[in-house]
């Protein structure tokens, strides 16, 4: 049996978010080197701050500004700190509990060892050279002996406020697509659509899953589909993707191949986008080194008729 495929894989996007009013006021507070929370009806004061109270649902809007000391309530050291993480060298995540706060805020803390470490410690927020209005304004906290900061006694009104963030979303993983797809993947590399029949409704699945998710039952008969197909439905893409060197308007399908028993995804080209439609005939277009169709073209053949590919819809 070959080898199983695996391969590390990066999942990166920008995740684009407005502020509400108190969000904003926090996050400028934070450029600013002042930190704020907001005083609920009891009189708590919760930092990070938060826009609906906690226990009574009740909109908040009293912002108050707390000290950038405070007290370690809780912590676990981080050995090995991982990318994009606040510190690059071995560090404490800990909750503290910022003087004139009722909340703790999560946040990293800059110290020599675990031992170093404890709860009840006494921090300080050490601020970001270069603050943009972010949760990463606060680079660390660091230890502290000295005695607790005096607010400045911020009334949380700013003239230039932020109204927005960027945050990158990143998962970095090691995928592996098992014994049946490796086969699938492999046969791609030949230039080859390859698939498994289920032993029992005998449909053929291109991809194959190694199990028939119908019947329940593995499959292993490998079957060779295509490489002609049918365009089943498709749509037209007229938003440009980052990165993707197509140019819109183009047209992505759902493409049955000959023998198979559901459709595949892939770009059609060789068409006009306005021509495209269900019972194209189409074949794969393979570009040189290629591992997978670079995209699907007409045949020339007559459309097929909906009945041969109703079920695949």
């Amino acid at each position: 049996m070959p080898a199983v495929l695996k391969a590390p894989l990066i999942v990166e996007f920008p995740f684009t978010r407005s502020l509400g009013p108190v969000q904003s006021a926090f996050l400028t507070g934070l450029r600013d080197r002042v930190v704020l929370g907001v005083k609920t009806g009891d009189g708590r004061t919760l930092v990070p701050p938060v826009e609906y109270d906690p226990v009574t649902a009740g909109e908040i809007r009293d912002l108050v500004e707390v000290a950038p000391t405070g007290t370690v309530t809780t912590w676990a050291w981080n050995h090995e700190p991982r990318r994009g993480q606040p510190l690059s060298s071995p560090f404490a995540w800990v909750l503290v509990r910022l003087d004139g706060a009722d909340t703790a805020l999560l946040h990293a803390l800059d110290a020599p060892g675990p031992d170093a470490v404890h709860t009840g410690m006494r921090v300080r927020v050490r601020w970001a050279e270069d603050r943009v209005g972010a949760i990463t304004d606060i680079a660390c906290f660091e230890p502290y002996d000295g005695d607790p900061a005096e607010p400045t006694g911020h009334s949380g009104e700013f003239e230039d406020p932020v109204t927005g963030i960027v945050a990158a979303a990143r998962l970095d993983y090691v995928y592996s697509p098992g014994r049946a797809q490796t086969a699938y993947i492999n046969a791609l590399s030949e230039r080859r659509n390859v698939g498994e029949r289920c032993p029992s409704c005998r449909k053929v699945y291109v991809p194959p899953r190694g199990a028939c998710p119908t019947c329940g039952l593995a499959t292993s008969e490998q079957v060779e589909v295509g490489p002609g197909g049918t365009v089943t439905t498709f749509c037209i893409v007229n938003i440009k993707a980052k990165n993707l060197d197509i140019e819109v308007p183009y047209v992505y399908g759902h493409i049955a191949l000959d023998g198979a028993g559901l459709a595949l995804h892939g770009r059609i080209g060789g068409i006009p986008y306005d021509q495209v439609r269900m019972g194209l005939r189409v074949e794969p277009v393979w570009t040189e080194g290629g591992r997978f169709p670079d995209h699907y073209r007409p045949t020339g053949e007559p459309d097929a008729d909906y009945e041969t590919y109703k079920e695949l819809l």
